[in-house]
């Protein structure tokens, strides 16, 4: 999955932050507790008490994406019902969303922890994921709807 929303899943280095991030908040709820995000979604050794390389939340699993995929297009449109989010899934073109926005629909919590995993500052994590998120979704979602979790894994094997 990382080679198919813009990363590579070779050394530890070539992640982008941003991109870690967008897949965080994707699988927030799998990973959250499961050890440093970089370490569980680049198969790097896992850090103390984190789950072993083949446990299921070692990568992103196709479900795991699309639960988090849909929670986090919910959370868009709880706060606004014209959220740029639905714009992100249609075949139209994306439209843009702010720091604001982004921050009122990730909450505290996941941006502190998202903070944690990578290392940004918040307007850095903010402007990072107002730059990405739309072109992840974009992406997740090529048919214009949420796929389900078989076409998922089917858009992970065409990237590998």
């Amino acid at each position: 999955m990382l080679n198919y929303l813009g990363g590579s899943q070779r050394g530890r280095g070539t992640v982008s932050p941003t991109v870690l991030a967008v897949l965080g908040l994707l699988a927030y709820r799998t990973l959250k507790g499961k050890g440093r995000l970089a370490e569980v979604l680049q198969g790097s050794p896992p850090a103390p008490g984190a789950p072993a390389a083949n446990s299921p939340v070692a990568g992103v699993s196709g479900g795991a994406l699309l639960g988090g995929l849909k929670e986090l297009l919910d959370r868009f449109r709880q706060n606004n019902p014209n959220s740029a989010a639905d714009s992100w899934v249609s075949k139209g073109p994306n439209q843009a969303v702010s720091s604001k926005e982004l921050e009122q629909a990730l909450g505290g919590e996941r941006i502190e922890w998202l903070m944690a995993q990578t290392g940004m500052t918040k307007d850095q994590l903010l402007a990072g994921l107002a730059t990405s998120l739309p072109d992840a979704i974009d992406k997740l979602t090529p048919d214009g709807r949420v796929p389900t979790e078989e076409e998922l894994a089917q858009l992970e094997a065409k990237a590998d």
